[in-house]
């Protein structure tokens, strides 16, 4: 069993929501607090403390008698002598605690925990990106952007984005985001190695609110913050990744024609959780829109053909939850919506996973933001 994490007083946050006007003189997201001190004669002045709750009762007994102490902070590998203020925790309902504010600016007050070392790095991170003291860049304006027209024009399907991922649940009892990235990147790799035409963009942990009255599931997962509720939650880290369909989506529209009872492609989900077509008849609206060809060359170089969306609606599985479950789309569903749509003789629109062989003259071409590639 692996043992518990290390931790750390840290400065969770801050109160002071203009950034711009954070600078390295205060106490800022991150810092690991190793000492506090009345007056600085040496480093033998800090008395340290290794829980929120005693630096608090530190800052108690030191307040009574100045107006200012002084704080010792851990920033990477530097440490930073810091003068504040000791304040009350608002925050504190219970008992009467204290935090610490910067000297310069009474609304910059800390926000104080018990945090891991890797918490508090990501902190810190995030911390020295906003606190750039080598370039601060040139003042910035607003300018209008026709949102409408671009997304009109620049995206294949303006009701979806292009850019998808899946999110990967810690499986139970597991702590860490090792398993969840492990998990992920094998997901990824099976996929390709199956033919299907991905392109890793990014990956990143998630910190999701889940119910711990049930398993953790798709189904349960709470985004942003905790709305009133007697439930208890657990807060978790899962991993998402982010992917591209393939090098391009490809536009197909199927249109049925008198006499014609099915669009004549049949379809199959692989392990992985996507969608694809591994038939085409002769002669039908599948056939006529090209898609027999596509699935000629894929069958060629080993690739498969994969619908992306139907209908402005994704295909892509979106989790995997803490039993190790795929979300995904239901192909029994996909089939009913094409055997509805059939019934009333519509033509259906739907894209597909292209890679770069499957793009030419016979096709027809994708547009806009379907041929995104992320950097090299």
């Amino acid at each position: 069993m692996r043992g518990k994490a290390l931790t750390a007083v840290c400065v969770k946050q801050v109160k002071q929501d203009v950034q711009e006007e954070w600078d390295e003189n205060m106490p800022l997201p991150g810092d690991i607090i190793e000492g506090v001190a009345e007056y600085v004669d040496d480093d033998d002045s800090f008395m340290s403390a290794k829980a929120r709750s005693e630096l608090s009762s530190l800052l108690g007994k030191i307040s009574r008698e100045a107006d200012f102490i002084w704080l010792k902070v851990r920033r990477g590998d530097s440490t930073v002598k810091l003068r504040v203020c000791v304040v009350a925790d608002r925050c504190s309902k219970l008992q009467r605690k204290f935090t610490v504010r910067a000297a310069s600016d009474e609304r910059h007050v800390a926000v104080l925990a018990d945090l891991t070392f890797e918490q508090c790095f990501e902190l810190q991170e995030m911390s020295r990106k906003v606190v750039n003291l080598d370039f601060k860049g040139f003042h910035q304006k607003a300018m209008k952007y026709d949102w409408k027209k671009k997304v009109g024009t620049y995206l294949p399907d303006n009701l979806c984005t292009v850019v998808s991922s899946i999110l990967f649940m810690p499986l139970v009892n597991e702590g860490g985001i090792e398993s969840p990235t492990i998990r992920a990147m094998a997901w990824f790799s099976a996929a390709v190695s199956s033919g299907i035409p991905l392109v890793f963009v990014n990956i990143q942990s998630e910190q999701i609110i889940t119910s711990t009255r049930n398993h953790v599931t798709g189904k349960e997962l709470t985004w942003g913050r905790q709305q009133n509720s007697n439930t208890p939650v657990n807060t978790v880290h899962g991993i998402r990744l982010w992917f591209l369909p393939g090098v391009a989506e490809v536009s197909l529209e199927l249109i049925p024609q008198s006499g014609e009872t099915r669009y004549g492609m049949d379809i199959r989900r692989t392990e992985e959780g996507f969608i694809c077509i591994y038939s085409v008849s002769k002669g039908t609206a599948a056939d006529r829109a090209g898609l027999g060809q596509l699935l000629e060359q894929a069958n060629g170089t080993g690739n498969l053909v994969v619908m992306s969306r139907l209908q402005g609606k994704s295909l892509m599985p979106s989790t995997v939850d803490s039993e190790g479950l795929i979300h995904c789309c239901d192909n029994a569903d996909i089939k009913e919506t094409l055997i509805s749509a059939m019934d009333r003789m519509d033509s259906i629109q739907f894209y597909i996973m292209s890679c770069s062989n499957h793009i030419n003259t016979g096709t027809p071409p994708p547009t806009g933001a379907a041929i995104l590639r992320p950097p090299n």
